[in-house]
């Protein structure tokens, strides 16, 4: 399983299932991050958190423990 924590940047990725729970499960749908929905990552902090990345058009930074929650391909 990779998760969204685990890829490059400048990859492309495509959501394959989010692993969350209730709440934390519902504000990544939210912000646009679902299955099936391409993502790109576009930077990392100096110290790993958080992630920038691109999803549906815009601009979104994500914590990296949301992140291994984001399973991709």
């Amino acid at each position: 399983m990779k998760t969204l924590r685990q890829a490059k940047i400048g990859d492309t990725v495509k959501v394959v299932k989010l692993h969350g729970e209730g709440a934390v499960k519902r504000r990544i749908m939210d912000m646009g991050i679902t299955k099936g929905v391409d993502v790109k990552i576009r930077k990392v902090a100096p110290l790993g958190d958080p992630i920038e990345v691109t999803v549906r058009g815009y601009e979104l930074s994500i914590r990296k423990a949301d992140a291994d929650t984001i399973e991709v391909e």
